[in-house]
């Protein structure tokens, strides 16, 4: 696979596996605040108890990473989709993004993003003068890739870096930035109804075997619940044996061919121009032919920006809409 989509799904790799939590419910069923979360996510049953979140102009997220700004941010610099789903759950849009989340009919729509300013450089290395120009309040991207860029936007502006390594991370991150906005019942409103669609899925939990793989070309690699966010959520509606190989590690069609795939979710991961779905390039493998997912029809290409890069609530509760719907 090309180094670039390797560094697309290093995103949550490198997030320690279990991290502390922010914003959960107060069940002991759920973890609560600075309690660690099992990295599979399938032993424990979700609250839909949902804390009052209260505004603040300084928070603390669940990293340990402070954020503290003068007044309610008003324009806000996204170079993580995460950032993006959370302003569209709070009913806000950034100032300027790197991602194409947003044109999702169920975000933006595409005629409604394509008026949201990009910034140039792409996700890997977006430019630090465009970032300044829209002169923000705020710029919130992924630590690992952009925490390069604090000491050039530092004095300038208040860069937040992210790091999600599970759905409680993500809903510690919503209520975060509900409390900085001053959306505080629009974020509880947004975990509520996430919080309440998982525990809905739970409950009609598949016995069928599922398979998330992604990748632009014939080596794919597969999403585990201790490196993807969204593959977290899948011990808790189906079954789901994958386990991490560490950051270069994966599986073999051969090993998957062995696991009697039921439903199998791709995520085509393209840089630059499409050329193709990742599952007709696997389908030249004469094993790809055999799995029982692709025998029966149950191979659904899925939209990657969502399934791997959006682990927002939006775009988590979009992916249990449909898993929930191919697992039936």
């Amino acid at each position: 696979m090309p180094r670039t989509a390797l560094r697309v799904r290093r995103w949550a790799a490198i997030a320690v596996l279990g991290g502390l939590l922010a914003g959960c419910g107060t069940e002991n069923a759920d973890p609560g605040p600075g309690e660690p979360a099992a990295a599979a996510g399938a032993g424990s049953r979700t609250s839909t108890e949902v804390r009052p979140i209260e505004a603040a102009t300084r928070i603390t997220d669940a990293k340990g990473v402070q954020v503290s700004l003068p007044k309610l941010p008003e324009k806000i610099v996204c170079l993580v989709a995460l950032c993006d789903d959370i302003l569209v759950e709070l009913g806000m849009t950034p100032t300027a993004t790197n991602s194409q989340v947003l044109a999702h009919p169920e975000f933006l729509g595409k005629e409604k993003a394509a008026k949201i300013p990009v910034v140039p450089g792409g996700f890997l290395s977006p430019e630090v003068e465009a970032i300044l120009a829209h002169k923000p309040d705020l710029v919130i991207g992924l630590e690992d890739t952009h925490g390069k860029l604090a000491p050039a936007l530092k004095g300038a502006t208040t860069f937040w870096p992210l790091q999600p390594g599970s759905w409680q991370d993500s809903v510690g991150y919503l209520r975060d930035l509900a409390a900085l906005t001053g959306r505080t019942s629009q974020g509880e409103m947004a975990e509520k109804t996430f919080r309440t669609r998982l525990a809905e899925a739970e409950q009609r939990k598949s016995d069928k075997t599922a398979l998330i793989i992604y990748g632009s070309d014939e080596n794919f690699g597969v999403a585990t619940p201790e490196t993807d966010v969204a593959a977290g959520l899948f011990p808790k509606i189906s079954h789901y044996p994958w386990k991490s190989r560490g950051v270069d590690g994966s599986y073999s069609l051969e090993e998957i061919l062995a696991r009697d795939v039921d439903v199998l979710f791709v995520e085509t991961l393209s840089f630059g121009a499409p050329d193709g779905k990742l599952s007709d390039k696997l389908a030249k493998n004469p094993l790809w032919s055999r799995i029982p997912a692709v025998k029966n029809g149950k191979v659904i290409e899925v939209d990657s920006e969502v399934w791997a890069k959006g682990r927002g609530t939006r775009s988590l509760g979009l992916v249990l809409d449909e898993a929930t719907a191919a697992l039936r």
